[in-house]
């Protein structure tokens, strides 16, 4: 049986939540005994809390994987995404977003409960680094009969959230999803999402890795998978189980590997960067546009780093501006 034609370049399995940004200083964070530049899961009860004391918000959808699908689309791609939210007002705020953004979103909603629509408070330092506290809701409840492998089968890429590894609700559809791309011929792609998740999740993402064929991490997070002594090693153990990897370090660039060969490829200027949220996400979507493309797996990395400079440049974890522009004027794409 011939495989469904590839209509899709990225289709992104995720968390569907709406941010809440406001700005704090590093004393908020203490306070609240969180580890600053991480995520961490919270329930009804402390979301509330430290909503409560923060001050004012700016309400914006958000969430990894739909991020990163956001920006395949303003790269010109062709982007789907997976994830559930609730019948409610941050639900329909959601869908909204991302279907403005280009992003084919068909998901349906679950009954509106008091677990509700994901959200994540997002406390943005003065350093633009940002700590996230996340509800998860609803979004946690994605389960195989989510997963339309028709569906899958039609992406180039099918592109997991690693903030979904490890959430036994979610285990089943990344299986069914992962499945599904491979018995097409498809790629799958992981990204690590966030060091702290990788260390209580360690055992569940390394038992994902073989059956990964891009591999996406920053050099906390690779170094946490691995327990290796430095990133050179890190980067090259994953390359033993995944056949691409790419690791951002932030300011100082990304190294690209693909077990034969590593780059290093400098990191894209930035004037001021304002808030780091969505930098992960937005250089995933420039990496993976370009393996879409067809480009070399350094213009790939450059690409990726041109619409993770885009989005930091600031407040908000999608990009304001068409990143296909800026791609065409950087002769990276057409």
């Amino acid at each position: 049986m011939e495989p469904a034609p590839a209509t899709l370049d990225v289709l992104a399995f995720g968390h569907a939540i709406v941010d809440v940004l406001a700005a704090c200083d590093d004393g908020f964070i203490a306070a609240h005994g969180l580890v600053k530049g991480t995520m961490v899961l919270v329930d009804a009860d402390q979301s509330a809390a430290i909503y409560a004391s923060m001050g004012p918000g700016i309400e914006m959808s958000g969430g990894s994987a739909a991020n990163t699908a956001a920006g395949v689309a303003s790269l010109g791609g062709a982007a789907a995404f997976v994830g559930k939210v609730a019948d409610d007002e941050l639900g329909r705020i959601f869908a909204h977003d991302l279907r403005a953004a280009g992003v084919a979103y068909t998901t349906p909603p679950t009954a509106a409960d008091r677990q509700g629509t994901a959200r994540s408070l997002v406390l943005v330092t003065p350093d633009a680094e940002r700590t996230m506290n996340t509800f998860l809701g609803v979004a946690g409840e994605l389960s195989e009969a989510d997963v339309d492998e028709g569906l899958v089968a039609t992406a180039r890429i099918t592109y997991v959230e690693g903030y979904l590894v490890g959430l036994p609700s979610a285990e089943g559809a990344l299986r069914k999803a992962m499945a599904a791309a491979h018995a097409a011929g498809r790629q799958v792609a992981l990204s690590l999402s966030d060091p702290l998740w990788v260390a209580h999740q360690h055992e569940a993402l390394l038992g994902l890795l073989p059956d990964v064929d891009l591999l996406l991490a920053n050099e906390g997070e690779a170094v946490e998978l691995t327990g290796a002594a430095g990133l050179d090693a890190a980067v090259e153990e994953l390359t033993r189980s995944c056949p691409v990897v790419a690791v951002t370090r932030g300011a100082a660039g990304v190294l690209v590997a693909d077990g034969k060969e590593t780059t290093a490829v400098p990191a894209v200027p930035v004037e001021a960067v304002v808030d780091t949220t969505g930098a992960g996400d937005l250089f995933a979507a420039g990496f993976l546009r370009g393996l879409t493309a067809g480009l070399p797996l350094p213009d790939c990395a450059r690409l990726g780093g041109l619409a993770a400079a885009e989005v930091i440049s600031h407040v908000g974890a999608r990009p304001q501006t068409s990143l296909q522009q800026l791609a065409a004027r950087a002769g990276l794409l057409p």
